[in-house]
This record gives structure tokens, C-alpha cells and sequence, in this order.
């Protein structure tokens, strides 16, 4: 892709109206950087999360992420990821966002805990890369009512946990996300 495509590309992109807050590799802030910019060419690091949602029998949600996403479309996550504005913590990240993707309220868990955090970089085929300082949270439903968003989730799947990360090529058609695969191996070593 020359450089004007790029050009062009991040004109229309919606990314390319929202910031990311960059960080150096202890997580500390070093100013707001472009979302689109964050994630394109060698990208720049920035502050991320997973959330990992669990019922009460062990199993995790995984959800699709949607078709339209520009990086790992269609790719299964564990559960939602994204990433804080500013001034905003993971832990409030994560619950707007739990309730926007999946219409999951704060009145259907008791506690929102912070497991892990992790540095990782992945360049996903020609659209882009991930450079992250990705936070992992955990949340055990005891309601799990869901309501989908249909822009943002593409389909749903309670799996096994256990069974997941002890045989994880019995899920490599899944296609699951890069970040989502290091969360789950740093959380059972």
C-alpha cells in the first residue's frame, strides 16, 4: 500500500477520530496518541484490556468480534477487549464496555478483578498491528442475561475453560485472538 492509500484510508476511518493513551512499557502514560495511527505501520504502544467473563459452572464467554471490526474481524475473543479514554481506569473500561457489547450490568457480578497485565505486539495480515500494555480482567455472572450488540459481536459461545487451555488446538478453527491467547496462557502457568 503507497503512502497516500494510507492517507486516504485513515481520512474515512472512524479510528481515526479517537485517541488511545500511549504508554512505555511499565504502563505509564505518555500522552494521547491517534487511535488509527496507534495501530497502523509499527503501531505505538498504548493501554489496553481483556475482560474475561466466566459463569458460575467455570465456562468463559467467548464472542466473536464483528465482521466489520478493521483487525481480527471474525476472530474469537475472551470475552470483550478495548481500550480506556482518558482519565478513565480499566476497571471503568471495562464495565462500559461489557454493558455496551453485551448488555452485561454491574448488577450481574459482584466483583470486577484485576489478574494480569502483559506487553504484546501482532501485526494482523496487511490492515494493522497491535502494540499493547493489555490489562487482564475477570468477572464471574451470576445472571448471564446477555444482549448482544450486533455491531460489535458477531456471536457468542460459553466454552470450558479448562478444557480450553489444556487443548487449545481443539479450538484453532475458532480463530482466536492474539491477546486472548496470551491471557490464557499467562493465567494458568
Amino acid at each position: 500500500m503507497s503512502a497516500n492509500e494510507g492517507t486516504a484510508d485513515e481520512a474515512v476511518h472512524e479510528n481515526a477520530g479517537q485517541d488511545v493513551i500511549g504508554v512505555d512499557a511499565d504502563d505509564n502514560e505518555q500522552g494521547l496518541v491517534n487511535r488509527l495511527a496507534a495501530h497502523t505501520g509499527d503501531g505505538i504502544r498504548h493501554r489496553a484490556f481483556t475482560a474475561l467473563v466466566f459463569d458460575e459452572e467455570g465456562r468463559i464467554l467467548l464472542a466473536q468480534r464483528s465482521p466489520d471490526k478493521r483487525l481480527w474481524d471474525t476472530h474469537w475473543d475472551g470475552t470483550v477487549a478495548s481500550h480506556p479514554v482518558e482519565g478513565q481506569t480499566q476497571k471503568e473500561a471495562t464495565r462500559q464496555r461489557l454493558e455496551e457489547e453485551l448488555g452485561i450490568t454491574p448488577d450481574q457480578y459482584d466483583e470486577l478483578r484485576l489478574t494480569d497485565k502483559f506487553e504484546y505486539k501482532r501485526y494482523y495480515e496487511n490492515a494493522g498491528v497491535e502494540h499493547e500494555v493489555c490489562a487482564v480482567l475477570q468477572v464471574t455472572l451470576s445472571d448471564t442475561t446477555l444482549d448482544p450488540n450486533e455491531e460489535e459481536v458477531a456471536g457468542l459461545m460459553w466454552v470450558p475453560y479448562e478444557r480450553l487451555h489444556r487443548n487449545p488446538q481443539w479450538y484453532r478453527q475458532l480463530r482466536l485472538c492474539p491477546w486472548f491467547q496470551i491471557a490464557m496462557r499467562r493465567d494458568v502457568e
